[in-house]
């Protein structure tokens, strides 16, 4: 449902669509009909191309099987599975993730998260391969050095999720700012402030370029042209995370924006700005198809 809601945007980028899932065609069709999902719904039965791809979910079949007792099954279950256990009616799924393919069906990209209660959203995906036009409110600022708008990859995210908050930066003419590898210069950075249940992911960068700074003679990896970089966190999905945001209606995220500036005489003093981001947030979606409760 999360995403026929961002079908328009993922077809406006030149993607086509399909979901695959060890379903039987009647309970898809139905699932379909009652959610309005437009996109096709592949039925994989008796999850043979789940298989070929490598992605049972082996730890189903082993919590139903001979093993369904041994401790550390239990906790693969938790992990992989269900916080509240494995049944018949599981063994077959998959793991979670989505592949991207090109026109020829080769696989170009392909995400997975670790936990069954972790899952990228589609504006996520989009934004770590680099997707431009997206309809996402931001904001926008301007210090002496550069222009900056910052936006997160939705507006509305549910526990569990995996989203971004992007940046995009335009230096002012003249004036570079210091990419990783950089040495006695601060680099520029997003540090968000830690609060419960948020995992901050390490920051994505673009590639940089030497830059040779003549006064010193030092040659330095730098941003000089126009660049985004991607910051990817997690709202945790775990019971306890589900019960403190139950009722909660928003989730505001604090942080800055560090970088030092120079120009081709003068290195400016390292600048901090101030940020802020506020994200709706909307129940997990439980609802699966009939007959597979």
């Amino acid at each position: 449902m999360e995403l026929q809601g961002r079908l328009e945007e993922i077809r406006k980028q030149g993607l086509g669509l399909a979901a695959i899932s060890y379903d039987p065609p009647e309970i898809l069709a139905a699932f379909s009909r009652q959610r309005g999902i437009t996109f096709p719904l592949l039925s994989d039965l008796g999850s043979e191309t789940i298989t070929r791809y490598g992605l049972l979910n082996t730890v189903a079949a082993e919590a139903v099987g001979p093993t369904a007792n041994d401790p550390a099954v239990a906790e693969d279950v938790k992990k992989y599975v269900s916080v509240v256990g494995a049944n018949a009616r599981m063994v077959g799924m998959a793991f979670p993730g989505t592949f991207m393919l090109d026109r020829d069906g080769r696989v170009k990209s392909r995400f997975f998260e670790e936990s069954y209660i972790e899952r990228s959203t589609s504006s996520g995906i989009l934004t770590r391969v680099g997707a431009k036009g997206m309809v996402v409110p931001g904001t926008q600022l301007s210090t002496d050095h550069v222009d900056v708008k910052t936006y997160p990859s939705e507006m509305a995210i549910a526990p569990g999720n995996r989203f971004s908050l992007v940046f995009d930066v335009i230096p002012k003419p003249r004036i570079h700012v210091y990419a990783p590898g950089a040495s006695g210069y601060r680099i520029v950075s997003v540090t968000i402030a830690p609060q419960p249940f948020v995992r901050i992911l390490p920051l994505q960068y673009p590639e940089s370029e030497i830059y040779l700074f003549k006064p010193l003679n030092e040659r330095v990896p730098v941003y000089h042209k126009p660049f985004t970089f991607v910051q990817e966190l997690v709202l945790e999905g775990h019971p306890d995370a589900q019960a403190a945001l139950r009722g909660k209606d928003s989730l505001t995220l604090t942080g800055t924006l560090d970088y030092q500036a120079c120009d081709e005489k003068v290195c400016f003093n390292p600048t901090s700005i101030p940020l802020t981001w506020t994200l709706s947030l909307r129940p997990i979606i439980r609802e699966r198809p009939a007959g597979r409760q």
